[in-house]
Formats: structure tokens, C-alpha cells, sequence
């Protein structure tokens, strides 16, 4: 296990090097954003007083030295465009993007999974049809059409729901769903087929000879082995929505959180604030793809995570 560790954290460490390197060479090589920011009608004095105001005067090596400095001194730079603090910034969107984070994840949990349960066990009934119709209908449908038609439905026409904002319970509805739907089709088509591979095997044909109730022949050994498939599935999908997955959510319901964030600092050619933006998005997926690692040496005691490593 301690090898585990040490080879994750080198290689976590390599992959952070990589995308600072990667990033700051490519938000510098797209033009000078003072240029962009500030206009046509500033003059060269005060265009090289706002240069070196931002740090942007010197080579990229120097800019690069002061960029990780920066990372280290807890500023994480300062914002081109709101003139504060990158991480004061991102300190105000960061819970938001969590809040939904968290909500389409439960959701898409505790739909995708029991869904995906009942299709394998009923696949030769109508019921198991209308769970996979239904999954194929929200793994065709894009989240951003979802969201504009429960928009025009729930807002605007019935006027049941809030469009915007996060202050209440109903502001979660429309976004957590539309966002969760593409995942819970998805997770449910693997849950349905992890099942059907579990359901065929020999072991199962003896629990239910040894007379073992069929709730616990379905959720005590069946459900444990195909865990495995469920954990892999769900881990990407987390880092997925993790790695700016809701940014077009939050675009379409006005939500101010990281994705939203992320879109308009690469318009804004905001460097400092889409630099560690990124850099904060690659720290999430590692952590949860690490987590997501962990959790099968959980979920099946056959997965010895420092030998396989």
C-alpha cells in the first residue's frame, strides 16, 4: 500500500508539472492580453505601465518564476480583468460548482444504479424496455437542448421554477437534473450490463440452490461483484463533470460557479484566473481518479492495490 502511494503521488506530481508548464506556455503564446484588454486608444506609456503593473514585463522564465511563486504564496496571481486576487476569485465560485457537483452526482447514483438493477432483472419484461428507452433517450439528448426546454417549460411557460440563481432549494432542480441525465443513462447501461455477466454465473445458480432469498442472492452477491464496473463508470464520470463538465449548465442557468468562470476568463484572455483554473480542475480529477482507486481495493479484496502498481 505504501508503494501504491508513493508511485501515485510521483506520478500526480508529474502530471501537475506538465499541465502548469502546458498551460502558462499556451495562455502566453496567444497574444498579449494588455493589448486585448485595455484597446486601440491606449498609449505606449500607459500600455507598458499596466505590463509591468501585471507582471507581464520580463521573459516567459521570469513570468514563469513569478507564476509558480504565485502558487506557492496562496495569491495564485492577480486578475487581469477584476484586478483582485486569483484565489479570492475563485474562492467565491468554487461552492457553487461543488453544490451541483455534489447534487448531480447523488442523483445520477441513486437513479442510474437501482435503474440499472431492475433492467437486467426484468429484461425480458416491459419494464426493462422502458428503463433502456429511457436511458438511450437521455444518453441521445444534449444537456444544453434538456436544459433550454426545462427552461422554456418550467420558467417561463408554467413558471413553477426559478430561471437563476442558487438561493433556494427549487434554484437546484432544473440544473442538478439537467446536467445528472446524460450520467444516469449512461451509469445505467453499464449497471444493466455489469448485472447480466454477474446473473449468468455459476455461483449465483448455487446461492439460489443452497435456498438463499432472491434480494439477497441480487444485492449481497451479485450487486458486490459487479461493483467494480459501477465504481469505474462512475469515477470517470465524476471526473468528467470535475474537468469543466458543467460549464454549459452553468452558462444556461446563469450559475456563477468554476465552469462559468472558465469560459469567460479564455474570452477575457484573464491569464492568472484561467491558469489556475485549469490547474485546479486537473488537481480535482487526479484526487478523484486516486479516490476512485482506492475504492476497489474497498469494493473487491481481490485488488491489491501495491501489487498491481
Amino acid at each position: 500500500m505504501l508503494d501504491f502511494f508513493i508511485s501515485r503521488l510521483l506520478r500526480m506530481s508529474l502530471t501537475v508539472l506538465v499541465i502548469i508548464v502546458a498551460v502558462f506556455l499556451a495562455t502566453r503564446l496567444s497574444g498579449n492580453p494588455i493589448d486585448f484588454i485595455a484597446g486601440e486608444g491606449l498609449g505606449e506609456k500607459d500600455r507598458q505601465l499596466m505590463i509591468e503593473y501585471y507582471g507581464l514585463d520580463g521573459t516567459y522564465a521570469e513570468q514563469f518564476v513569478r507564476y509558480v511563486r504565485s502558487l506557492f504564496d496562496g495569491s495564485f496571481g492577480l486578475s487581469l480583468v477584476e484586478r483582485r486576487p486569483v484565489g479570492v476569485i475563485f474562492a467565491e465560485r468554487v461552492w457553487p460548482s461543488v453544490q451541483l457537483l455534489v447534487g448531480a452526482v447523488l442523483m445520477t447514483f441513486a437513479i442510474s444504479v437501482p435503474a440499472g438493477i431492475a433492467a437486467a432483472i426484468y429484461r425480458k419484461s416491459w419494464i426493462g424496455s422502458a428503463i433502456m428507452a429511457g436511458a438511450f433517450f437521455g444518453y441521445a439528448i444534449p444537456n444544453f437542448v434538456l436544459a433550454i426546454l426545462m427552461l422554456l417549460i418550467f420558467s417561463f411557460w408554467l413558471g413553477w421554477l426559478p430561471s437563476t440563481g442558487n438561493s433556494t432549494w427549487l434554484h437546484y432542480i432544473m440544473p442538478v437534473t439537467a446536467l445528472a441525465t446524460f450520467y444516469i443513462a449512461g451509469l445505467t447501461r453499464f449497471t444493466r450490463n455489469a448485472m447480466l455477466d454477474v446473473l449468468s454465473q455459476d455461483y449465483l445458480r448455487t446461492a439460489r440452490a443452497k435456498g438463499l432469498p432472491e434480494r439477497v442472492v441480487i444485492f449481497k452477491h451479485a450487486l458486490r461483484n459487479a461493483n467494480i464496473t459501477i465504481l469505474s463508470v462512475l469515477g470517470l464520470q465524476i471526473a468528467g463533470l470535475a474537468a469543466a463538465g458543467s460549464v454549459v449548465i452553468e452558462t444556461v442557468f446563469s450559475w456563477r460557479g468554476i465552469g462559468e468562470l472558465l469560459v469567460s476568463s479564455a474570452i477575457r484572455r484573464d491569464y492568472p484566473v484561467l491558469q489556475f483554473g485549469v490547474l485546479a480542475v486537473a488537481l480535482a480529477v487526479i484526487v478523484i481518479n486516486l479516490l476512485v482507486d482506492l475504492a476497489y481495493g474497498l469494493a473487491d479484496p481481490r485488488v491489491r492495490l501495491g501489487k498491481n502498481t
